[in-house]
């Protein structure tokens, strides 16, 4: 019992030390990811916050995963050099008496990622596709901010204003290129304003400008002064959001619809759960390294180990998906063959010669005493 709760303790440390270490990374990167997206004009400045949030929830549980490795890896391999493992096994036990405590501290992170992957990250994938989707059917003076140059959502136009209103619907000191057929446009004015006829159609109306036309190939340009200039800007109004991607299905949606692509979203969605007591178990035996060898050599190879595996699973994915491979088989054969080698890794630590982890073997004063009933016999 006494291994038993340091082992916990040491592991609930290191764990949330991991974590947090993995949060920051992953906060970071997505960060620098969704501020390249709104420089573009990609996304709303104002909704980097919210998605980066549902990037994290749809990441939490490859994170958790590789928490619960690392930590049970770690804790394990200091064990070793720390020559913890002699006292563990001169008092009897054998490298398998590890599997129940530390199964006992991945069930719960089990259970975490089960929850994440099947209800948290589809609603944060759903989420984030509404966001994506509503700034994407916005008009485009509206997605102009004051100052900079942004493209439209269609990728032909050019808007720069120099200020906004609090509505975002009276514009000042307007600059507007637009290409289109081998000619450019060029429309600068004073003010402008955002007006919606009765057929739904909106109109950027600009007042007191210049518009410039010329082809592309041709220095010669056109200039025509105006009072007032409609600008289209939305055929239609805005379409509701609708539809989403295949990762925001709900369990029941994948369950009611079994297409290739649903049973392959759902295998990767029962994979999560699985790597964690996988990994963990594969911990175990991949700890027992040389004290002579380098600190970082077993968790290298534990990395690259975990990456190949995780590629694995990638794989059977797209196979279920392109129907290369039935649901059953393709969900299982990457777990039994890590479960085969887990045994195997298990039996070699356990039957190496002079390394008998955990199995009595008889010690100098033991021997001694054999030899001396030998000699009297």
């Amino acid at each position: 019992m006494l291994f038993k709760r340091a082992l916990r303790r040491e592991l609930a440390s290191l764990a949330g030390v991991v974590f947090t270490t993995l949060f920051v990374i992953l906060v970071t990167t997505t960060l620098i990811r969704w501020l390249g997206r709104a420089a573009n004009g990609r996304v709303d400045t104002e909704s980097i916050l919210p998605l980066m949030a549902f990037s994290a929830i749809g990441s939490m549980s490859v994170l958790l995963v590789l928490t619960a490795y690392v930590s049970v890896l770690t804790v394990l391999t200091r064990a070793w050099r720390d020559s913890e493992m002699v006292v563990w096994f001169a008092s009897g036990r054998s490298l398998a008496h590890w599997i129940v405590p530390v199964l006992g501290f991945v069930w719960p992170i089990t259970l975490v990622v089960a929850l994440v992957s099947f209800v948290a990250a589809p609603w944060a994938s759903q989420q984030a596709y509404e966001y994506e989707q509503r700034f994407a059917q916005r008009q485009d003076i509206s997605r102009v901010a004051a100052g900079q140059f942004r493209e439209s959502g269609r990728g032909d136009r050019v808007f720069y204003v120099e200020s906004l209103d609090e509505m975002a619907t009276e514009v000042r000191n307007v600059f507007v290129t637009q290409r289109s057929t081998g000619r450019e446009t060029l429309v600068v004015a004073q003010s402008g304003r955002i007006e919606t006829r009765s057929e739904g159609e909106r109109y950027l109306v600009l007042e007191r400008g210049r518009r410039y036309d010329g082809d592309v190939a041709s220095t010669e340009m056109s200039v025509m002064a105006f009072e007032r200039y409609g600008l289209l800007i939305e055929a239609q109004p805005n379409a509701p959001v609708a539809g989403s991607g295949i990762r925001a299905r709900t369990l029941t949606e994948l369950l009611a619809e079994p297409s290739p692509r649903h049973l392959a979203e759902l295998h990767w969605r029962l994979s999560l759960p699985v790597s964690v007591l996988l990994m963990a178990l594969f911990a175990i035996p991949l700890s027992a390294v040389n004290p002579r060898m380098g600190r970082s050599t077993n968790l290298i190879i534990a990395l690259l180990a975990y990456i190949v595996y995780n590629n694995l699973l990638s794989v059977m994915r797209a196979w279920i998906a392109q129907e290369k491979i039935g649901f059953l088989a393709g969900a299982s054969v990457v777990h039994l063959a890590l479960l085969a080698l887990i045994g195997l890794l298990f039996w070699l630590r356990l039957t190496l010669p002079g390394h008998r982890f955990g199995r009595r073997s008889p010690g100098p004063p033991q021997a001694l005493a054999a030899r001396v009933s030998g000699s009297a016999g």
